[in-house]
């Protein structure tokens, strides 16, 4: 039952119920204010059922199209891989249906402007799962930033991360999707560099410029598996990154450099913030929340719902970060062949 009985309900519908929908958004969905789960879609029936039993979710389909149409369905959570995401976003924006996509937006740039001028003629609102932008732990590096200008004027940033090889990619059956271009759009830097990205842009506005490399040294796989870049934001600042991912151990940092101090943080987990300036070094732990997408879902619901506030992953902002990652593997697809499944 809402708290407030003059708040409409957000009754969701999922396409796709993976693995990212257990614990960081499924529950959130159900959890969110004013929010309610309510049919899920996977195109193996016996699995769609098993999950819908599970987690409690009334409704479950083994077609897409019949999720969509379901008239109780308000809103729908795509949660396919990226080479599947045009066509269900697509398809709840023809049902003049709000549209949850998640992250990276689609498979490349033209594949998001597609999604965002259909949404834009049908007038429906299209988001995107770029929940770190609504983390405690990145508003308390914000505040950090620009609030108390803990290192004064934010000059240079520099990305590291790194990690070692997964087995799992090396399957005889065939690599994991996330590892396959025709599913993927990419490798793992479409799959977590696209996190960094975004909440760089999130914090110091978009990227204007950018030049990068990509490889792949390891050759378990046809995607690339190192990238270097460097970048420029419109505010001046400069920036480097580099993401490997076949390291001896994991690395994860993003480093502000200021001209009056320093702040480090990770994209992932909850490690801690670290600042150093005049003052000293001092380290700010924030915790992420149990389902780790529900802040963002429930910007989403109030603005779905016309409470207060509107969601900061927007389809623009997360376009932007795909052009980015365009441009970074653009001579890595050209030289290696690589199509993306359209």
């Amino acid at each position: 039952m809402n708290a407030d009985p003059g708040t409409k309900t957000i009754r969701w519908g999922i396409i796709g119920c993976g693995d990212v929908t257990e614990v960081k958004s499924g529950p959130a969905l159900q959890k969110a204010r004013h929010s309610a789960l309510i049919a899920v879609m996977r195109r193996d029936a016996a699995k769609a059922r098993e999950y819908a039993q599970r987690h409690g979710v009334p409704k479950w389909y083994a077609d897409a199209q019949a999720l969509v149409d379901d008239a109780e369905v308000d809103a729908v959570y795509v949660a396919t891989p990226p080479s599947t995401h045009k066509l269900y976003a697509l398809m709840s924006i023809a049902a003049g249906k709000p549209v949850y996509v998640e992250k990276p937006f689609a498979m490349d740039a033209a594949e998001c402007a597609a999604i965002i001028d259909a949404a834009r003629i049908a007038n429906v609102p299209v988001f995107v799962a770029y929940y770190r932008r609504m983390l405690p732990r990145f508003h308390k590096v914000r505040e950090l930033l620009f609030d108390q200008q803990a290192i004064g004027a934010p000059r240079a940033v520099h990305v590291l991360y790194a990690k070692p090889h997964n087995p799992r990619y090396d399957d005889p059956q065939g690599p994991h999707w996330h590892v396959r271009p025709e599913i993927s759009g990419g490798g793992l830097f479409m799959d977590l560099g696209c996190h960094t990205l975004d909440i760089l842009d999130w914090l110091f506005g978009p990227i204007t410029n950018v030049s990068g490399h990509a490889g792949n040294q390891r050759g378990s796989y046809a995607a690339e598996d190192s990238v270097a870049m460097s970048y420029a934001f419109g505010n001046g600042m400069l920036g480097t990154g580099l993401w490997n991912f076949d390291s001896l151990q994991r690395q994860d940092c993003i480093e502000v450099i200021g001209d009056a101090g320093r702040l480090s943080f990770a994209t992932f987990g909850d490690g801690p913030i670290r600042l150093e300036n005049a003052t000293g070094m001092r380290e700010f732990h924030v915790g992420n929340p149990a389902h780790i997408q529900q802040p963002l879902i429930e910007t989403i619901v109030a603005e779905l719902t016309g409470q207060p506030g509107a969601c900061p992953s927007t389809a623009a902002s997360a376009a932007r970060t795909s052009r980015v990652m365009d441009e970074v593997l653009r001579d890595y697809r050209r030289l290696t062949g690589q199509a993306l499944g359209r």
